[in-house]
C-alpha cells in the first residue's frame, strides 16, 4: 500500500509542473504510442521494415549513448525476420504469464543473436521489452525500469519490494504497485483535464491513464526533489519544536519503557552513520528491514510524546505527526539512496553523546553473534597473487603477517575472522573487480588464515559500479583502503552479492526432464554402435567435430549428445555459438569495448562459460560451435587454443588483455559442427584439425529410428521416394569430385506427420532442397541433374 497522504502531497506538484515542466519533456512518449498504433501490423510482408517504422518515435525510450535496443531487434528482424515475427507474437499473446512472456523474448532474442552472428548484446531487458508489451497495449502495461519503481516506491512509502537480481518478483510487483498508482490516478478529475487539455491529434488518448501513470513514476525519479535543491531541513524550530531540553532527553534515555533496547539501537546506529541517515542506508549497513527504523522510530516518538506530553505536528500523515518529535528531515538527493534523510534533533543528539551505548548491538544479528556468521572484503594484488589462481573448492591461506614480518593492516580483521564467515573476493589494479566469492575455511592459527573459494564469477562487478552505489558509500573499504581484509556489514554484503547475482544467477534448480542414450536414439538416426564411438571419442578427446553434408542432423545431434552424456535436458550447461569470417578474440575471450566516453574490459561467451563450468566441476558442460570451419582458429582462440587440448585441461596460461590466469576447465566439452559440401571451406585449418576428433554424420536412412519412423508416415510414395534419393546417395558416393561428405541428408524427411499430405511436401523437398543442391553439385552435367530430376519426380506419377 502507498501512504495516501505523501501521494497527495507528490499528486500536487506533479500537477503544477505538468505543463510547466513535464509535457514539454515527455509529450513525445503519447505521441511514440499513437505511431505505433497507427503502423503495427504483425502480418506484414516486410516485418523488418513495419518494426523499423512502428518504433520510430520511441526515441530515448528504446536507444540511449550505451543501450540499443532498437536498433538491436530491427538488426535482427533484418536477418531473421520470422524468428523476430514469432517473437512478437509471442510476447503479444494475452493468454500467457506476464513474467514469461518477457522472459522468454529475453532469451530468445539473446540465442537469435548467437545463432545470426551479431556482435555484442541484444540489449533486450526487460525495460525494452515491456516497452514493446506498453506500445502494444497501452490500456494495460506500463514501462519497467528498475532504478525509476524502486524510487518511487520509496517516495511514496509503498511496501512494493524491488531488489537488485529478483527480475521475475520486480516486474510481477512493479505491474502490481503501478496499477495502485494508476487506480489513485484515476480518482483524480482535475488531472485527467489537465492531461486531456495537452493533447493533441498526434498523441494517443490514454483513456485508461497508463501512460500518464508511468510518467507520473518518472516525474518522481527525474523532477521531484527539484524542490528540495536548498536541502532546507525540516521542520524549523519555527514551525515545530518538541520542546525538549539535552537534560530532558538524558532522563528519557535512562527509561527503559521508554528507550527500549530495539530504540536505542536505532539511535546508536543513526549517530554511528554520522548523526543523520535514512531508513534504507541504515538497514543496508546495519541490518533489519527499513521498517524496522521507520515504525520503531514513530512507536518511540509516541512513547516520548505519552510520557513527556510535548506537542506533536499537526499532520494528516501518520508518520509524519511524530517522527518529527525525534528528528528533522529532508529529501534525499540523487545521491543518497532512500526517499528521506532523518537527521537527529541537536538536544537528542548531545543527550546521546553523553551515554554510554557500548552494550547496544550496532549490527542486526538473528542469534548471537558467535552463531552467526560474518562477512568480509578480501583484496587480492594481481601482481602477487590471483583469486583466478585457486580452483573452487580450493583452499588458500593468507598471511597475517607481511613479508617484513609487519602486522596486515587493520589487523584485527585477521583475527576476528571465523569459519564459515563469507567472503567477496576482490582484485585490485588494473582489473579492479570483484571476480570471485569465498569462505573462511578455518580460523587463524597465529599466522595464516585459511579460505576456499566457493564460486568465480563469469561477469565480474566493476569497482566503478560499487563506488557509485550510496548503499555502500560507508563501506569499510571505501573509508579506508590501505589494507588487504576488510569488514562488510551483512547488509553491505547481501547488496553486492544481489548485484553479483543479476549478472551471475545460481543455477537453475529445478528438475530437468531425463535424457539418455535410449532417447538419443530414438531422436537422432544413429546406431548404437556408432553413438558408443562418438560418446567415446568426446569424453576422451573432449573435443569432437561433427561433418558431414547438409541435412545429416549435425546441430540436432550435438545438443541431444550434450543431454545423452548429463542424462537430463539441462541447457543451463550448453552454450551455443556460431563462427563467421569476423568472429574475433575480442568477442569469444576478451576484449576492450566503449563505455561512455571510454574503453571498458569486457569477458567473451567462451571465458565467461568456462567460469560457468570451473564453479560446478563435478558436472559436464558443453560448448557448441557452429560453422567452426569458418573462423579463424588462431584469431579467435588466441592463447587458448592450446588449453583446449585435453592434455593442458587445468593448465593455466597468462592471458593478452588483463595479465591474470586463466585455464580450460576439465568438465568443459567442444562440439563443433562442419559442413563437409561447401567448397569453400576444403581447406581446414591444421590447428584445429590437430585438437579436435573429426566424427563423419552420414544419412541415417537405414537406421533403426529412420526406419521406424518412416513406417509411422504409412506412404507408399515417400517409401519410394526415399529409396530413390539412397540411389542417388550411391551415386553422389562415387562421384570422385564429390564423395560420401556430399550425399543427401536424412533431416530433409523429418519432422513429418501421417496426417500430412506426403506427395506434396515430398514434391517440394525435391524442388526446394535437394534439386537445387544437385544443382550446384553437377553445375558442368546439367545432362545428370535432369536425369535426377526427371526419376525423382517420376515417383508423383
Amino acid at each position: 500500500m502507498i501512504d495516501l497522504s505523501r501521494f497527495a502531497e507528490v499528486l500536487t506538484l506533479y500537477k503544477q509542473d505538468f505543463v510547466a515542466v513535464t509535457w514539454g519533456n515527455e509529450k513525445y512518449k503519447w505521441e511514440a504510442v499513437k505511431h505505433f498504433q497507427d503502423n503495427w501490423d504483425i502480418n506484414a510482408d516486410d516485418f523488418a521494415e513495419m518494426l523499423e517504422r512502428s518504433l520510430a518515435k520511441t526515441y530515448n525510450l528504446l536507444a540511449s549513448t550505451n543501450n540499443f535496443p532498437k536498433g538491436m531487434i530491427v538488426n535482427s528482424a533484418k536477418i531473421a525476420p520470422e524468428d523476430v515475427r514469432a517473437m512478437f507474437m509471442a510476447l503479444f499473446d494475452e493468454s500467457r504469464d506476464y513474467w514469461e512472456r518477457i522472459n522468454e523474448f529475453k532469451q530468445r532474442s539473446n540465442d537469435l543473436l548467437e545463432q545470426t552472428g551479431q556482435k555484442g548484446q541484444s540489449y533486450q531487458t526487460e525495460n525494452a521489452i515491456t516497452t514493446y508489451l506498453w506500445l502494444r497495449y497501452p490500456d494495460r502495461y506500463y514501462i519497467y525500469k528498475y532504478s525509476e519503481v524502486r524510487k518511487t516506491a520509496q517516495e511514496l512509502g509503498s511496501d512494493c519490494v524491488i531488489k537488485q537480481g529478483r527480475y521475475a518478483d520486480n516486474v510481477r510487483n512493479h505491474l502490481a504497485f503501478y496499477n495502485e498508482i494508476n487506480a489513485e490516478l484515476q480518482k483524480d478529475k482535475e488531472l485527467r483535464a489537465i492531461l486531456e487539455a495537452s493533447l493533441t491529434p498526434d498523441c494517443y488518448p490514454d483513456p485508461e491513464m497508463r501512460t500518464l501513470t508511468f510518467d507520473f513514476g518518472f516525474y518522481i525519479s527525474r523532477y521531484l526533489h527539484d524542490h528540495d535543491k536548498d536541502g532546507k531541513w525540516w521542520p524549523e524550530k519555527s514551525e515545530y519544536d518538541p520542546g525538549l531540553t539535552a537534560d530532558d532527553w538524558a532522563g528519557l534515555l535512562r527509561d527503559p519503557e521508554v528507550f527500549t533496547e530495539s530504540s536505542l539501537q536505532i539511535m546508536r546506529r543513526l549517530l554511528d552513520y554520522g548523526g543523520s541517515a535514512t531508513c534504507t542506508q541504515l538497514a543496508v549497513k546495519y541490518g533489519e528491514a527499513k521498517n524496522f527504523y521507520n515504525s520503531g522510530s514513530v512507536a518511540l516518538a509516541k512513547r516520548v510524546a505519552e510520557k513527556t506530553g510535548c506537542d506533536v505536528m499537526d499532520r494528516d500523515s501518520e508518520n509524519s505527526r511524530w517522527w518529527p518529535v525525534l528528528y528533522v528531515g529532508r529529501h534525499a538527493g540523487k545521491d543518497e539512496d532512500g526517499s528521506y534523510v532523518w537527521k537527529l534533533r541537536d538536544e537528542l543528539a548531545e543527550a546521546l553523546g553523553k551515554v554510554n551505548l557500548d552494550g547496544v548491538r550496532l549490527y542486526a544479528s538473528a542469534g548471537s553473534e558467535e552463531d552467526e556468521p560474518g562477512y568480509w572484503w578480501l583484496n587480492a594484488n594481481p601482481k602477487i597473487w590471483s583469486f583466478a589462481d585457486i580452483a573452487v573448492g580450493e583452499v588458500q591461506d593468507y598471511t597475517l603477517y607481511n613479508e617484513n614480518g609487519n602486522k596486515r593492516r587493520i589487523f584485527q580483521n585477521f583475527l576476528d575472522a571465523k569459519a564459515g564467515d563469507m567472503i567477496i573476493g576482490y582484485e585490485s589494479y588494473p582489473v579492479k573487480q570483484v571476480v570471485a566469492i569465498a569462505k573462511v575455511s578455518a580460523e587463524q592459527d597465529g599466522e595464516r588464515l585459511y579460505f576456499e573459494k566457493v564460486e568465480g564469477l563469469a561477469t565480474p562487478i566493476d569497482y566503478k559500479t560499487l563506488r557509485e552505489c550510496p548503499e555502500l558509500e560507508r563501506m569499510e573499504y571505501f573509508v579506508n583502503q590501505q589494507g588487504s581484509l576488510f569488514k562488510l556489514t551483512p547488509g553491505e554484503y547481501d547488496f553486492i552479492l544481489d548485484l553479483v547475482r543479476e549478472e551471475n544467477p545460481l543455477p537453475d534448480e529445478k528438475k530437468a526432464d531425463h535424457y539418455d542414450k535410449t532417447t538419443f536414439l530414438k531422436d537422432v538416426y544413429m546406431d548404437d554402435a556408432r553413438y558408443e564411438q562418438l560418446r567415446a571419442i568426446l569424453m576422451h578427446k573432449k573435443n569432437v567435430i561433427l561433418q558431414g553434408a547438409p541435412g545429416v542432423g549435425k546441430t540436432f545431434c550435438a545438443r541431444r549428445l550434450a543431454w545423452s552424456i548429463m542424462e537430463e535436458k539441462d541447457d543451463s550447461r550448453i552454450e551455443f555459438v556460431q563462427f563467421h569470417q569476423n568472429y574475433s578474440y575480442e568477442d569469444f575471450v576478451m576484449g576492450y569495448r566503449p563505455e561512455g566516453d571510454t574503453f571498458e574490459l569486457k569477458y567473451g561467451i567462451f571465458y565467461r562459460f568456462c567460469q560457468k563450468a570451473a564453479n560446478q566441476p563435478d558436472r559436464p558442460f558443453f560448448f557448441i560451435i557452429d560453422e567452426i570451419n569458418r573462423g579463424n582458429m588462431s584469431k579467435i582462440f588466441g592463447e587458448l587454443l592450446m588449453l583446449i587440448e585435453a592434455d593442458y585441461r587445468g593448465t593455466k596460461a597468462t592471458l593478452a588483455y588483463n595479465g591474470l590466469p586463466f585455464s580450460v576447465p576439465e568438465n568443459l566439452y567442444i562440439i563443433g559442427m562442419m559442413n563437409t559440401a561447401d567448397r569453400s571451406l576444403a581447406m581446414i585449418d591444421y590447428a584445429l584439425r590437430r585438437r579436435f576428433s573429426f566424427f563423419d554424420m552420414e544419412p541415417g536412412f537405414d537406421t533403426k529410428g529412420f526406419s521406424e519412423y518412416r513406417e509411422g508416415l504409412c506412404s507408399e510414395t515417400i517409401d519410394e521416394l526415399v529409396g530413390k534419393v539412397k540411389e542417388l546417395n550411391a551415386e553422389i558416393a562415387r562421384d570422385k569430385s564429390l564423395g560420401r561428405g556430399f550425399c543427401i541428408g536424412h533431416s530433409y524427411f523429418c519432422g513429418r506427420k501421417a496426417s500430412d499430405d506426403a506427395e506434396e511436401w515430398g514434391k517440394q523437398v525435391v524442388d526446394f532442397d535437394i534439386l537445387p543442391m544437385l544443382r550446384e553439385y553437377w553445375f558442368d552435367d546439367e545432362a545428370k541433374v535432369t536425369r535426377w530430376d526427371n526419376i525423382l519426380h517420376g515417383v508423383f506419377q
